[in-house]
C-alpha cells in the first residue's frame, strides 16, 4: 500500500454518514488523519485546526451549503475537493477541485495526493 497522504491532516464535511465514513478510512489507509463533520458548523470548528492540509466536501451539509466553509478553507490556504451530485457549485467554491458523486474513494484521495504534492 502506497501512503500518498503520509503526515497530512484532512477534513471530510460529508452529511451522508455511508459516505463520510468511507472517504475516512481510504484517507486513513492513504496515510492521514482524518476529522470528520456531518455539519457545516462542525466543518468550520474543524477548518481553524491549526495542522488541517486539505479538505473534502459535500456541497450540501444538511440544510446548509459548504460556501463559507470554501471560503475559509480559501483564506486559510488549504487546498479542496468538492465531492458532489450537483451540476452547479457555488462562486465561492470555485478554487476547488470538482469530482462529480458517485465517486470512488480512492479517486478522491488522488486528487487530494495531487494536491499535496
Amino acid at each position: 500500500m502506497t501512503l500518498h497522504l503520509q503526515g497530512h491532516l484532512v477534513l471530510i464535511a460529508e452529511d451522508q454518514a455511508l459516505i463520510a465514513l468511507d472517504i475516512r478510512d481510504a484517507v486513513r489507509n492513504a496515510g492521514a488523519s482524518a476529522l470528520v463533520a456531518a455539519t457545516l458548523k462542525d466543518g468550520l470548528r474543524f477548518a481553524e485546526h491549526p495542522q488541517l492540509s486539505a479538505a473534502v466536501l459535500d456541497v450540501a451539509l444538511g440544510a446548509d451549503d459548504c460556501s463559507p466553509l470554501c471560503e475559509r478553507l480559501s483564506e486559510r490556504r488549504i487546498p479542496f475537493v468538492i465531492s458532489t451530485g450537483y451540476s452547479a457549485i457555488p462562486a465561492s467554491c470555485a478554487e476547488g477541485v470538482v469530482i462529480s458523486k458517485p465517486a470512488l474513494p480512492s479517486t478522491l484521495v488522488a486528487a487530494l495526493a495531487r494536491m499535496l504534492r
